[in-house]
């Protein structure tokens, strides 16, 4: 049987949105009325159809069933968790990499002194969360044992566990258990929670929130021509795979959280057809997480080379994710990213 997917599209923001949540004509994402919608699109892997809300009631008894089975996921509230206050989006998640050899920043932070420095700086400039990490997935990048990794985190979760919230960047269920034991409020695990067989049971008995997060392949092979039949229904299909796996698991909290994984086994292609389209996610029913901070699809399409000069494409790509509603940001510049969505908002507000 032919599977369809919904995308809600068209969105409104700010006041203008507030004036028309009020007068039913648009419809609130996740209940929020700072920004709603008044279209959606019908998508297959053949076909694609775009109407207003209003036509809804005019489809067949089968799609009629379909998208309102949908839109009433995509307009519930998201219960807030993990320091993410779902009612004022984007929320934002700064990154703060422990490791000699990330790809954007690998060796500035991994002394101590600079470390706890910039865990601070992230925090107090705004960011929800601080995902901590020891390990670099860059593209090409190998497996760090996990003595070494450990090494890496520890004296940053000890220092700020119960002052900052934290969200461990790993996929070892050793580390995992480690970091959950000492206060991290997140798990971030790059390979969709199937690098590790023991990683589910340590999140079921802990009841973590985390992220399930898209990657082909592994980072040593990722980027090694990246193919899908369609980037888009591929990985919405993953995350419903990935959801129904945990759930058969015995995990059956809601504190769940979605990352496509930009530049995580994807060409430029693949990276634009997501952003572009982030929105088919939200009927998934989770909030959504977006990592598009120094990213090379900026490169790909600024010739800048330097990921530090990637700042204006990062806040681009982060304001008209906001526009879609994404709910997480993953920025290494949270200052700078915060600073642009303010005024943006202002702007927007009149």
């Amino acid at each position: 049987m032919k599977k369809y997917y919904t995308r809600v599209c068209n969105f409104y923001y700010g006041n203008l949105s507030r004036k028309l949540v009020k007068q039913k004509k648009t419809l609130p994402l996740n209940g929020n009325a700072e920004i709603s919608f008044d279209h959606i699109e019908i998508l297959s892997r053949n076909s694609k159809k775009k109407i207003h809300i209003k036509e809804i009631k005019k489809l067949s008894k089968f799609f009629k069933k379909k998208i309102n089975k949908d839109i009433n996921i995509v307009i519930k509230k998201n219960k807030n968790f993990s320091n993410f206050n779902f009612k004022n989006i984007p929320n934002i998640m700064g990154i703060l990499n422990l490791t000699p050899d990330s790809f954007s920043d690998g060796g500035k932070f991994n002394k101590r002194s600079a470390a706890y420095k910039q865990a601070v700086f992230l925090f107090k400039h705004g960011a929800n969360i601080v995902d901590v990490g020891g390990e670099s997935t860059r593209p090409g990048s190998k497996i760090v044992k996990s003595k070494i990794e450990w090494k890496r985190i520890f004296p940053t979760i000890k220092k700020f566990n119960k002052k900052i919230a934290l969200s461990l960047d790993t996929r070892k269920s050793e580390i995992m258990e480690k970091g959950i034991e000492m206060g991290v409020k997140l798990i971030n695990d790059i390979s969709g929670l199937k690098y590790d067989k023991k990683t589910i049971s340590v999140l079921k008995r802990y009841k973590t929130p985390f992220v399930i997060h898209h990657i082909q392949g592994t980072p040593t092979t990722m980027q090694v021509h990246p193919k899908y039949k369609n980037v888009l229904f591929d990985i919405y299909d993953f995350f419903e795979e990935r959801i129904k796996h945990v759930r058969i698991n015995g995990i059956k909290h809601n504190n769940i959280i979605v990352d496509p994984g930009i530049g995580f086994g994807k060409n430029l292609k693949h990276n634009m057809k997501l952003i572009s389209n982030i929105s088919i996610f939200h009927s998934l029913g989770f909030p959504i997480l977006l990592g598009v901070s120094r990213k090379r699809f900026i490169k790909d399409v600024s010739g800048e080379n330097d990921s530090k000069e990637r700042l204006g494409g990062t806040i681009s790509a982060s304001l008209f994710s906001m526009m879609q509603g994404v709910q997480i940001l993953r920025v290494h510049d949270v200052n700078d990213v915060i600073q642009g969505i303010k005024v943006f908002k202002k702007l927007i507000k009149g």
